[in-house]
């Protein structure tokens, strides 16, 4: 190896360093360095992360080989633009104005816009979104608004028209009245925008020399395979490796999942192992783990391993998987291994109703594999703890559930093993499965030795799991008034590799289809199977957005088949009070006539805009749809947190509200804030220390899902502070002070325990035999306004503005809530145009498959929250995120229809799609839409042999 030394003059300062020249990247020695504010996600100069200013460019650093920079060459990083203590004006402004939510991108972005208003200091913001797109700048928690708002904030401070004052809170002047629906700022965010907040790669850099690194040995070769022989001997002799492993060195452990909900659901094995020694399920299984010194010497001692295979048939998607004559992929079940009927009204009339109809409409459906792309990837160090505990950081969002996963899958007692969340680059879901947690404990386990594991980006998004697709056949009949009469449909997800929650995923299928309307009669059937695919994992509205792939799509073919305008359409059918939803249960809150209120004058405006803006060339159109998501776990939902009292007036906060970006910490900070005011009405956010997510000094408050954080950890939070407060409580009613309550023995930490069932005892799972119940405590309720353009000559759909009308119950932080509805628009977005995992070989980074660039989401882009109060809820909320992401996507294909009359049957609406479907209308043809899928069975056969094998939760 040949090195050289070289001197670059790194933030005004020449630094000399000795690096490979061929090897090395300006990220790799910039962060080697030190100055990790350097992000690399990627690795392949498609996100920005890694941006810094190169003599005068902004760079990709993570592509950027030393061999091709000058010595002496000046560069500039994030921690040369501003420290925490004295931040650049685009520091401050990013975090008083809600850009900072995982953090992950920020440095990448601020460098970006430092070097733009060194160009151009008074940008418009239409320039600064052409900057950012030029400069391949990634954001996926925002949906890029509030960045734009940042940068053009930042720049009116260094032209000397605001200063910082203008753009701050100011909370001190709501002392009196209370912290809660305001801009607190995120108590991370300022180290995020100052790139010393450290994320799993940045503390991997900074843990012992000693440290070991494992890479996963992942044949990228096949979907099903039988693994005949593992040959690692040749890898065990290669420099530096310490240990090569296997299957065989988990023994009596190695697997992860076996949960089943539902009394539908066929028993199945834990097929899913930490490290396969049988069967290849899928693209990327990890066959063995190679630990070694370096990461270098780990990756190239894993190219060493052979894995000798024998080719399977390969079932790459749910219809292939159950064809009559498909093999078993799991031999102890079959591939469909769980279903769920609804059925509501009389149901055994459906078919002849909507056979009589006045009017019927029907179709089939595909909602697509729907990869995450954050930015972070996985990265997971394990070492032993100073109390001897087997101690893994992850970017878990279910703390306790992973610890309890985890340790049955590494081999050891649930007491043993210690979590903690590292500050967490995004996950939107997939970071609920522990697989890669589990392996980097397993390897600790083995070798005895500290290890940190991380994955390329190609390497991550074979392994982690994406948003399980669906197939969807389905009809929907009215009146000759408009009004819903029927509805039918089939629908059968695809979970992938393997079964784990799928049987879970699909009830929301049967609770969100044609939500929120009110539809008297109806049959359906969910399926769930699986495949050779890459297995389902939650993604943000968990099932939700697959219902609505079809059932929003119906509505709007309805409407037009009758020729009623479609928001009249769903006005005449949105649920009413007393009417019930699919499940037979009356809707827990019936906010939806004044949400279509308030968008109406929205949507008659956005009518006739695109009606004057209409070209031939351009085509546009609009598109609305209904969304909404439940909230919580229902009643098995519980959490405990914990309040101290560290000193007079000032008191930490204990609880595992992991925070993905969504803002777990500010939520936490709202909550505590609130929950003591009625007996400590002078606390302000200065005197609040939140602490979360590590499992020796935090309780378990349950996972940041189902949209249940805020609802749950408020509830909590409101015991732990009356259970402080009573014993801080002298008998005069006046409080003890921190000297009194040590002076008198009485303990300063009090948890708050809230269990949902002690509350309220009206909870039932959905009845396995017709679906009815009710399994949750609350509803969000959103409806989407999509307005696009549509190229005719290239098919390309651009969203030119989307608006959200939406019922979340109280706010408690108005910068949290608007970054999930803006950045749950921007998924959508890309859900509905161009997001896609389907080519296992081709879909490695986030360009490949299909990421949205800001000029691909509308800097137009609004969120009306309604001024609502859940009176179940705490401090009047519901909860945020989910139903941000549940039907927007919809709303943007039925505006695709509404613009060139292309209805879109199969998700992405990919322009080649549209094209298709455009010439088709210019040759006097329909354009086509996909044959009635097989999903395994007749339904209405499958519906009466259910009906024949009753089932209970007993």
């Amino acid at each position: 190896m040949n090195l050289k030394k070289m001197t670059l003059n790194i933030n005004g300062a020449d630094r000399m360093f000795i690096c490979d020249p061929e090897k090395d990247t300006l990220a790799s020695v910039l962060r080697r360095l030190g100055l990790t504010g350097t992000k690399v996600g990627c690795g392949t100069g498609v996100c920005g992360a890694c941006s810094v200013i190169l003599d005068g460019k902004v760079v990709r650093s993570c592509t950027r080989k030393i061999s091709r920079i000058e010595e002496y060459s000046s560069v500039m990083t994030i921690e040369g633009i501003g420290t925490a203590l004295h931040p650049h004006p685009l520091q401050y402004a990013w975090v008083n104005l809600g850009a900072v939510q995982c953090g992950f991108c920020v440095p990448g972005f601020i460098v970006s816009a430092y070097q733009l208003l060194q160009e151009n200091p008074d940008p418009t913001r239409e320039e600064v979104r052409d900057w950012f797109q030029k400069h391949r700048n990634v954001c996926r928690c925002t949906g890029y608004k509030q960045i734009v708002d940042a940068v053009m904030e930042a720049a009116a401070i260094m032209r000397g028209e605001k200063t910082f004052e203008d753009i701050t809170y100011d909370w001190s002047k709501d002392i009196e009245e209370g912290f809660y629906g305001k801009p607190l700022v995120r108590p991370n965010a300022m180290a995020k925008a100052c790139g010393v907040c450290d994320y799993g790669d940045d503390i991997e850099l900074k843990m012992p020399a000693e440290t070991l690194h494992a890479v996963l040995v992942m044949p990228m070769k096949t979907n099903h395979a039988k693994i005949l022989n593992i040959d690692f001997s040749e890898a065990e002799k290669m420099p530096g490796v310490v240990k090569v492993i296997t299957a065989k060195d988990l023994e009596g452990a190695n697997k992860l999942m076996a949960y089943q909900f539902s009394p539908r659901t066929v028993e199945f094995e834990q097929t899913h192992k930490l490290l396969q020694d049988e069967k290849i399920v899928r693209w990327g299984d990890p066959v063995a783990m190679v630990v070694a010194d370096t990461k270098d010497h780990a990756r190239e001692a894993a190219g060493k391993v052979k894995v000798e295979l024998e080719q399977l048939p390969e079932y790459m998607s749910y219809l292939e998987a159950v064809k009559p004559d498909a093999q078993r992929i799991h031999a102890s079940f079959d591939n469909i291994y769980s279903t769920q009927p609804v059925l509501k009204g009389d149901y055994d009339n459906v078919a002849n109703m909507i056979d009589n109809a006045e009017y019927t409409v029907e179709g089939s459906f595909y909602s697509s594999r729907e990869p995450h792309m954050s930015i972070e990837g996985d990265t997971v160090q394990a070492y032993y703890d100073e109390d001897g505990k087997l101690c893994v950081h992850c970017k878990t969002m279910t703390l306790y559930f992973d610890r309890d996963d985890m340790a049955e899958a590494i081999g050891i007692p649930v007491e043993d093993l210690r979590v903690i969340e590292n500050p967490t680059g995004g996950s939107f879901g997939w970071a609920m499965n522990a697989a890669s947690y589990a392996l980097a404990g397993a390897a600790t386990k083995v070798t005895g030795m500290p290890v940190a594991l991380s994955m390329t980006y190609a390497e991550f998004m074979a392994f982690s799991g994406k948003r399980s697709p669906a197939f969807f056949n389905a009809r929907l009949a009215c009146d000759e008034n408009g009004k819903i009469l029927a509805g039918e449909f089939d629908s059968g997800l695809d979970n992938g590799a393997y079964p784990e929650m799928g049987d879970d995923k699909l009830t929301k299928i049967l609770r969100f289809m044609f939500f929120p309307y009110y539809v008297p009669n109806v049959v359906g059937l969910a399926r769930s199977a699986v495949t050779n695919h890459n297995f389902g994992v939650p993604y943000r509205g968990y099932g939700a957005p697959q219902a609505y792939t079809c059932g929003e799509a119906l509505i709007d073919m309805m409407a037009e088949k009758m020729g009623m305008d479609p928001f009249e359409f769903r006005y005449k059918n949105i649920a009413r009070p007393g009417d019930t939803n699919l499940n037979q249960r009356n809707f827990l809150q019936y906010p939806m006539e004044e949400m279509m209120d308030t968008l109406k004058p929205i949507y008659d405006e956005a009518v006739k805009r695109a009606k004057e803006e209409d070209t031939p060339e351009i085509r546009k159109g609009v598109g609305i749809a209904w969304g909404g998501y439940n909230v919580g776990l229902g009643g098995v939902d519980e959490a405990t947190v914990a309040i101290e009292l560290v000193g007079d007036g000032k008191f930490r906060k204990y609880d595992t509200w992991q925070d993905q970006g969504q803002g777990g910490d500010a939520g936490s900070l709202v909550c505590t804030l609130e929950a003591l005011r009625p007996y400590f009405p002078e606390v302000t956010p200065d005197d609040v220390k939140v602490i979360q997510t590590d499992s020796k000094y935090c309780p378990n408050t349950g996972e940041s899902a189902g949209s249940r954080s805020h609802f749950a950890n408020g509830k909590a939070s409101i015991v732990a502070a009356k259970n402080l407060a009573d014993a801080m409580r002298k008998e005069d009613g006046t409080y003890r002070t921190y000297d009194e309550m040590i002076a008198e023995g009485i303990p300063t930490r009090y948890d708050g325990h809230w269990v949902a069932a002690d509350e309220w005892d009206y909870f039932d799972f959905l009845d396995p035999n017709d679906g009815s119940g009710e399994p949750t405590y609350a509803y969000t309720y959103a409806l989407y306004l999509a307005e696009v353009s549509v190229e005719t000559a290239t098919g390309k759909t651009t969203v030119d503005k989307m608006t959200c009308v939406d019922w979340v119950g109280k706010v408690g932080n108005i910068q949290s809530v608007n970054g999930q509805a803006f950045g749950g628009m921007s998924h959508s977005i890309g859900f509905a145009l161009s997001e896609n995992y389907e080519d296992v070989r081709k879909d490695t980074n986030m360009l490949r498959a299909g990421v949205p660039y800001i000029k691909d989401i509308p800097d137009d882009m609004t969120a009306i929250h309604l001024d609502g109060y859940d009176e179940r809820g705490p401090f009047g909320s519901s909860g945020a995120s989910e139903a941000f992401q549940s039907s927007d996507h919809v709303a943007v294909i039925n505006a695709i229809n509404n613009a060139c009359g292309v209805r879109i049957y199969d998700l992405p609406a990919s322009p080649e799609k549209v094209k298709a479907g455009i010439d088709a209308i210019a040759r006097g043809e329909e354009p086509s839409k996909p044959g009635k899928y097989f999903l395994g069975s007749d339904m209405y056969e499958e519906l009466e042999k259910l009906k024949a094998n009753p089932l209970s939760w007993d």
